[in-house]
């Protein structure tokens, strides 16, 4: 669930989804579900980006910082899950 790709829940009337993406996204906004990460010399981050909200900050600069993106194809939990629906 993103700003970004969300529209509505499915099965929901429009306004009831609204609401309740709108207090979703409140929620998730809360700092205690937030993490600032520092860049220092040899850090290293990874996160998921399919369960995980990011904001790129460019606090690094001028210094340098090689960024690889890894998309993964399949995942045996989405299969399992598909399988049982």
């Amino acid at each position: 669930m993103n700003p970004s790709f969300t529209n509505q829940i499915f099965g929901m009337r429009s306004r009831e989804s609204d609401n309740l993406l709108r207090y979703l996204y409140t929620h998730m906004d809360r700092a205690e579900f937030q993490i600032r990460f520092r860049w220092r010399r040899n850090s290293l981050a990874m996160w998921d980006n399919r369960v995980t909200m990011h904001y790129a900050v460019a606090d690094y600069l001028p210094a340098y910082r090689c960024m690889n993106r890894i998309t993964i194809v399949r995942d045996r939990r989405a299969e399992a899950t598909s399988a049982v629906a």
